[in-house]
């Protein structure tokens, strides 16, 4: 990924780097990780909005899936009859 995809796909609001004390910009691993995967669907021809915007969409059916399965796992938990 090169700096000037970063500053774009920040453009279009997918990463908001943090800013070192002199100005740098300063990406976490999560967010290189979301710039990768922007840069991959761009790179299959899909446009860089329409890539941030499956990315945001991918990352919260993530959260969800993983919000479900924590509920399912604190039900089971609470009553273990109710999952047989």
């Amino acid at each position: 990924t090169t700096q000037g995809f970063l500053r774009a796909i920040g453009e279009a609001r997918l990463i908001t780097p943090l800013r070192s004390a002199g100005g740098h910009r300063r990406y976490s691993r999560y967010q290189l990780r979301i710039a990768a995967r922007a840069r991959e669907l761009v790179d299959q021809g899909t446009p860089i909005e329409a890539a941030c915007r499956i990315v945001i969409l991918e990352d919260q059916l993530e959260e969800a899936q993983r919000i479900k399965a924590e509920y399912r796992r604190a039900a089971g938990s609470v009553n273990p009859s109710a999952s047989a």
